[in-house]
């Protein structure tokens, strides 16, 4: 139960943020932008502590860690992998466009006669 207070009281909060910016409207955008980010920035912080942030906290962790492990792709494979997605994508467009080229002409002069002048 004191989670979901202290959740509603961070949504409460972010809410008072925007309610701020749209409140201070004859005030500089910098102060209007700093509502926003103050009522975010607070809402985050009690939002923290309640079980499902820990949870998160927890979450976004082991993903950092998980992250590390990856084994990432060297500049030259990054290179040679795009210029084969690029061939691969002319190669297809060729075939694309004979294809086509060819059912237009046989639709379009052998079958209808259309483009007999």
């Amino acid at each position: 139960m004191a989670d979901k207070l202290k959740f509603s009281l961070a949504l409460l909060l972010l809410a008072a943020g925007v309610g701020g910016f749209y409140y201070l409207g004859e005030q500089p955008m910098i102060v209007r932008v700093l509502s926003v980010l103050i009522g975010l920035g607070v809402g985050v912080a009690v939002a923290w502590f309640t079980e499902p942030g820990s949870h998160f906290i927890q979450f976004s962790r082991e993903a950092i860690v998980e992250a590390k492990k990856v084994v990432w792709p060297s500049k030259r494979e990054t290179v040679q992998t795009t210029g084969v997605v690029f061939a691969f994508v002319l190669i297809m467009a060729v075939v694309l466009w004979t294809t086509d080229k060819s059912l237009e002409w046989v639709l379009y002069d052998l079958i209808l006669g259309w483009k007999k002048l």
